[in-house]
């Protein structure tokens, strides 16, 4: 069976907040494999790879993120890749 892969913008008060921490928490429970990154507009990104069943899970908990945050836009886009694991990525 084939990885359903995307790549997920997601703005709003969403830095700071334990964001991406917490999305790799929740990748991991749920077999999601990828990254997470924080970007220097405020946003953060993610490329989510897994069975589409897991994928739209992590893609529902990315739109409303930890207790603390905020999120106001969550935008996905097909893309590519093969991951072995959900990690933090460096700040782009």
């Amino acid at each position: 069976m084939d990885d359903t892969v995307l790549r997920l913008e997601i703005r709003g008060a969403v830095q700071g907040v334990g964001y991406r921490w917490s999305m790799v928490e929740a990748a991991r429970r749920l077999g999601v494999r990828g990254w997470v990154r924080n970007r220097r507009d405020g946003s953060v990104e993610a490329i989510v790879a897994g069975e589409a069943e897991a994928v739209a899970q992590i893609v529902a908990w990315a739109r409303r993120g930890p207790p603390a945050a905020a999120v106001a836009a969550l935008a996905s886009f097909p893309a590519d890749g093969s991951f072995d694991d959900f990690v933090l990525q460096p700040t782009v």
